[in-house]
């Protein structure tokens, strides 16, 4: 048995204050679960320049409706991907401050072992799916990189691309299943805190990102778009595209380091 419980701790004093340290104040998302190996809870915490941000969205009706039905899932037997200590890991390696590039996926890859938080991006040893296969082929020819051997997208991470999905949970082998469960609110704030700030590049692949960023301010941002990477769509103008360059000049035209795409 799975239980998923997202919650903040709240500093009561006849009201509610929230607290700057985040020792003091944490969201956690806890996983309790029994397995024959164990029984220990995990905990993770989000980071602290998004715990800032987004506290409040953790004390909104929808995401206690998406803990209730996370947690009924569960407790129904089903998958759900990616593991819960990951569901944050786009926000907890990229912090807000840092952020330059942002990648907008629509679920986690539904297939075993490969989501694991980071939206077209796959673990160590999993082999790449199509259209991320297809980003490499266009990296390639954009900037002469060479096609990688591994399909883990944690260096992009690292540098500030923040590669986010629009719904952070999938029942495997069924994508799309978390659809309108609340995880798109949560993620269109995470898109405008993100557009609060200056000069950053938005790449919207196919027509779901590009909905998704329809309010992105473009007069301060660079918002490349374009057909999505799938196998099914990439020959209608994501190839050819050459949004890395075109990021990287942007980048560099605003005084900020350009990002190494390679991996």
């Amino acid at each position: 048995m799975l239980s998923i419980e997202l919650s903040t701790d709240i500093v009561d004093n006849n009201s509610y204050h929230f607290a700057r340290n985040w020792f003091s104040l944490s969201i956690t998302l806890l996983v309790e679960f029994q397995t024959m190996k164990t029984g220990l809870p995990n905990r993770i915490q989000l980071e602290e320049t998004w715990l800032k941000e987004l506290e409040s969205e953790f004390l909104k009706s929808y995401m206690h409706e998406l803990k209730l039905f996370l947690k009924s899932e569960k407790q129904k037997g089903k998958r759900i991907f990616p593991k819960g200590k990951e569901m944050f890991k786009a926000l907890d390696l990229t912090p807000l401050n840092k952020v330059k590039v942002v990648i907008i996926g629509q679920d986690p890859y539904h297939g075993l072992g490969q989501a694991h938080g980071l939206c077209f991006s796959v673990p160590e040893g999993i082999k790449a799916p199509p259209s991320l296969q297809n980003i490499f082929k266009e990296l390639n020819d954009d900037l002469a990189l060479p096609i990688p051997s591994s399909g883990c997208l944690l260096p992009w991470a690292n540098q500030g691309v923040l590669l986010l999905n629009s719904i952070l949970s999938v029942e495997k082998g069924l994508p799309g299943s978390h659809s309108s469960r609340g995880w798109e609110e949560f993620t269109d704030s995470i898109i405008s805190k993100v557009d609060e700030r200056e000069a950053v590049v938005f790449m919207l692949w196919g027509k779901y990102a590009s909905q998704k960023g329809r309010n992105i301010n473009t007069n301060k941002h660079l918002v490349l778009n374009s057909s999505h990477p799938s196998p099914l769509s990439a020959h209608q103008g994501f190839f050819g595209s050459r949004h890395f360059s075109k990021c990287n000049r942007f980048l560099e035209s605003k005084g900020f380091s350009p990002i190494d795409w390679s991996i």
